[in-house]
């Protein structure tokens, strides 16, 4: 049940933390938003880990977190920038579903095969995606909508990944592996906004969305990191991929949007299916 506490906890600020991104993120170029709320990470975690006095980990320990960042920090560019060019209630479902996939594999080939009933989510959850991405009407419509998931199905990739990495960085940490996920995750987008010459300071009207996107963001791994540590991986990964629920409510208080009746349908069987994986 603590592990279950804990995973829910990770889903609602990840959630939270998205939309906050999101919202920045149609304001001002997505490189900015994700750089600034990684480096209010960064700087949260330091802190954090001084006054605790959390032992600093191996090298081992480094390298897990950083692969995880870097993954982390991908995902999380690619998903901002399909919040800035479409819905967040679509984009976040899609996302969450393919990362959530990807752990629950691994986890069946380290800790036993999958139940009977997570079989059935995953089967479940190719339907979500499928419902998701369904036009209203016309080939046109159709078309439109794949576009619209293919950079959140790309973001779900690599966001399964920072599953798996991150819950190995955390068998041996806590704080540290999140501040060595942070800072390769800021790092490497920093380098990549350089590269391609992409503005990546946001306005200063922006920073204290950034920055509570960022500190949502922390709360929400070590969550993460907490319910894997009390239990298994693949659990922690899909209830934290929960957090698609708290992103589409505070899109839809807060920017009214509105989707079909198969999308709706599609998001619900997207919850259904990442509650099915957790029995």
């Amino acid at each position: 049940m603590l592990s279950i506490f804990y995973g829910l906890v990770s889903a609602l600020s990840w959630g939270a933390a998205d939309f906050t991104g999101g919202v920045a993120s149609r304001r001002t170029n997505v490189y900015g938003v994700v750089i600034g709320a990684e480096g209010v990470g960064v700087v949260f975690c330091i802190l954090a880990a001084l006054v605790m006095k959390e032992p600093i980990p191996g090298w081992q320990t480094w390298a897990w977190g950083s692969a995880a960042g870097l993954c982390g920090g991908i995902g999380l560019l690619l998903l901002y920038q399909a919040f800035s060019r479409g819905r967040m209630s679509i984009a976040a479902p899609v996302s969450a579903v393919v990362g959530a996939v990807i752990p629950v594999i691994v986890g069946s080939l380290v800790d036993g095969l999958p139940t009977v009933w997570t079989f059935i989510g995953m089967l479940l959850a190719l339907l979500a995606v499928g419902l998701i991405a369904r036009g209203e009407s016309g080939a046109t419509r159709g078309a439109l909508r794949l576009n619209e998931i293919s950079l959140p199905l790309i973001a779900g990739l690599f966001f399964g990944l920072y599953f798996v990495f991150m819950h190995q960085a955390g068998n041996h940490g806590f704080l540290w592996p999140i501040l060595a996920a942070r800072l390769a995750s800021a790092l490497s987008i920093l380098a990549a906004a350089l590269f391609m010459r992409q503005p990546w300071a946001p306005p200063r009207k922006l920073w204290p969305m950034i920055a509570l996107s960022g500190f949502l963001d922390v709360i929400g791994n070590g969550f993460y990191v907490l319910a894997g540590q009390v239990g298994r991986m693949d659990v922690a990964a899909v209830l934290g991929s929960l957090y698609p629920g708290s992103t589409v409510l505070l899109a839809g208080v807060f920017l009214r949007e509105r989707l079909g009746r198969m999308q709706v349908i599609g998001v619900i069987t997207a919850l259904v299916a990442i509650l099915l994986m957790t029995i």
